[in-house]
């Protein structure tokens, strides 16, 4: 990624991930100028691969991202690598600031810097997440089917969870940590041949590059070969707050709230991917970007001919009082 950029843009693009680059890639072919900054941490860098990907199945995710990289250089778009630090209003644009007090002024935003997995403090998430520690039936599951999984509740969500890594695998244990299962859930449990076990969690057994099972407080190990985990989520959009945009509240986290366009409350910014949709997936997020791009050029097309129209009339009006003057001369003699 290149280091320099002109003083400013119709759109800057807050995020190089799927929904950055896409919605870069939809402006670009606009024929708008576009620069993408982009912190260079991905949500999905520890994986092996990008899933539910029509025609890109399978894909490391530092490829896919090159792809696009080269894709949008392309049509013109400029990237380069960087933290913004904070937007403010600037006119009837918007100057970005960067960590580094680096500044570009845009007419517009997209942000699409995505959010960061918060896991429950239980030693040997973090260290194997993205590996044999997943989230996501449908990011993950296929490549842990048949393999003996657990099931940590640690979210509002890991009861579904459950039930989804059902589908993939006869051999579940799903772990109650420091929940009371209803009795509801229990017959839900007990119903899909879902093993039950409560007691708090203490960490994950590992054996060389590999889980193996999950110690509870009690010193019992619980044989498992995955383990599903719900994380909290976090949207990246600290920056936002000097121009009174703040994440709303989800059960599962934080997210940026916009209309199904990625258009925010505040005007001018528009969000997508997972910043805004905690569920989205690359497909999604990507498909999100290429919506908010479009709704981006089609407001600065509005911008564009109001600003054409008032000075087509500007000089249309300056050419009628010429005119006149000019005939009021001749009139007079002079």
């Amino acid at each position: 990624m290149t280091g320099q950029w002109e003083d400013s843009y119709d759109v800057v693009v807050v995020g190089g991930g799927a929904a950055g680059l896409n919605g870069a890639l939809m402006l670009g072919r606009s024929r708008r100028s576009v620069l993408v900054i982009d912190a260079g941490a991905p949500r999905n860098a520890p994986a092996q691969g990008v899933h539910g990907l029509l025609a890109r199945e399978g894909t490391p995710p530092a490829e896919l991202l090159a792809r696009g990289r080269a894709e949008v250089r392309g049509y013109g778009v400029e990237l380069v690598s960087g933290e913004v630090r904070g937007a403010d209003r600037d006119g009837a644009g918007f100057v970005v600031t960067l960590a580094d007090d680096r500044t570009v002024r845009a007419r517009r935003l997209l942000v699409a810097t995505g959010l960061v997995d918060e896991l429950p403090d239980i030693p040997g998430l973090r260290e194997r997440w993205g590996r044999d520690v997943v989230h996501c039936p449908y990011c993950h599951g296929w490549e842990v089917r048949d393999r003996a999984i657990g099931v940590l509740a640690t979210s509002p969500m890991s009861l579904h969870q459950a039930l989804l890594f059902r589908q993939l695998s006869v051999d579940i244990t799903f772990f109650a940590h420091t929940t009371s299962p209803t009795h509801e859930e229990k017959v839900q449990l007990a119903a899909r041949g879902i093993g039950l076990v409560e007691g708090e969690v203490a960490n994950l057994e590992i054996a060389g590059d590999r889980i193996t099972g999950v110690r509870l407080s009690d010193g019992t190990v619980i044989e498992r070969e995955v383990v599903a985990v719900g994380s909290r989520v976090v949207a990246r959009a600290d920056f936002l707050a000097p121009l009174g945009l703040r994440p709303s509240e989800h059960p599962m986290g934080e997210f940026i709230a916009a209309d199904p366009t990625g258009r925010t409350e505040v005007p001018g910014v528009w969000v997508a991917g997972n910043v805004t949709d905690l569920a989205a997936q690359v497909g999604t997020a990507a498909a999100a970007g290429a919506t908010a791009a479009g709704q981006i050029n089609a407001d600065l097309v509005a911008e564009d001919t109001r600003n054409s129209v008032a000075a087509y009339q500007f000089s249309a009006d300056t050419e009628a009082r010429l005119c006149e003057a000019a005939a009021g001369d001749r009139r007079h003699g002079l």
